[in-house]
């Protein structure tokens, strides 16, 4: 399949309904309403094709630009390509794809790192989310003194971040608590000291988790230590 292939099955395969839902979402006006287990069945076609995911991205349809980072191949991604995405978005409505791509990549840690430091909502949302993913798919990637150290930056800074950031960090938050063991108990007396953390979900019904409750639910299933 090539681009305008793609984009032809995006485009028939799409929703009015969902478009609305992901316009409430965040994905902007390019977008066709095609469900994310359609797109996940033209991945398993595609398997991986970076050249193509370059392509995909480039065409600035919502849908396009999630199956672009889901083709795209991690090793191959630099950092120029990272910085771009996050400038052309939607970031809000691609970031779990986002941060689960660069998660992977070699370019993980460098990115992480600069984007937790940056007091742009988007580059927080997306350093935060990196954090998140790598803690759930490899949690030796992050060191405990490291993972601590970030524990200390959220309680911190938590409340006085943008929307978003706010959200990513709540979430990692979560995610220290859950796959850091030995932090476990450092996690939830700072989500207890953190309190409530507001998010503004706009005109969506989504909820922000409890990072105490989150922690608690999930330390006790067989796969958590």
């Amino acid at each position: 399949m090539n681009t305008e292939d793609i984009l032809t099955t995006l485009a028939q395969l799409g929703k009015p309904q969902t478009a609305v839902i992901y316009r409430r979402h965040g994905s902007g006006e390019r977008v066709f309403g095609v469900l994310t287990s359609e797109i996940a069945k033209l991945q398993k076609r595609i398997k991986r094709n970076h050249p193509l995911a370059m392509a995909l991205w480039e065409t600035g349809n919502a849908e396009a630009r999630i199956l672009a980072l889901l083709v795209a191949n991690p090793e191959q991604v630099t950092r120029s390509d990272a910085d771009r995405w996050i400038q052309d978005g939607p970031v809000h409505f691609v970031g779990c794809y986002l941060s689960a791509l660069l998660a992977r990549s070699p370019i993980a840690d460098e990115t992480m790192r600069d984007w937790m430091l940056s007091s742009d909502e988007r580059h927080g949302e997306m350093g935060y989310g990196i954090l998140a993913d790598r803690l759930k798919h490899d949690p030796d990637a992050i060191s405990d003194a490291y993972a601590e150290q970030i524990l200390t930056t959220i309680e911190e800074r938590i409340h006085g971040s943008a929307n978003w950031a706010r959200y990513a960090m709540n979430n990692a938050l979560i995610s220290i608590g859950i796959y850091k063991p030995l932090l476990r108990e450092q996690a939830l007396a700072a989500a207890q000291r953190i309190g409530t953390v507001e998010i503004d979900h706009g005109e969506t019904d989504c909820k922000t988790p409890s990072a105490a409750s989150s922690i608690r639910k999930a330390s006790t299933r067989k796969r958590c230590p």
